[in-house]
């Protein structure tokens, strides 16, 4: 998995469609090889990451589990800490 795309289910506080669309788009971006898309291919490359947006609304919603909602700043420091032992 492409490390620019984050875990987006079970947090408190719930993800954001912002969020969402971010990762959708470092998704297609991954996808497709390309950052920033031509002008001919920019309407393409917009409607994938609405789709893409789209669809993960929806697996969010729908995905059920019995686990407590993951606190955003615990995570990101485990990130961070996991970062600096890693690149130092």
């Amino acid at each position: 998995m492409c490390r620019n795309i984050r875990t987006l289910y079970n947090f408190e506080p719930e993800t954001t469609r912002e969020e969402i669309r971010a990762s959708a788009l470092q998704y297609v971006r991954k996808v497709s090889g390309m950052n920033k898309p031509s002008r001919a291919n920019e309407p393409v490359f917009e409607r994938a990451v609405d789709e893409v947006a789209h669809a993960t609304e929806h697996l969010l919603a729908e995905l059920v589990t019995t686990a407590p909602p993951k606190d955003r700043e615990v995570e990101a420091q485990r990130r961070r800490e996991r970062a600096l032992a890693r690149f130092g």
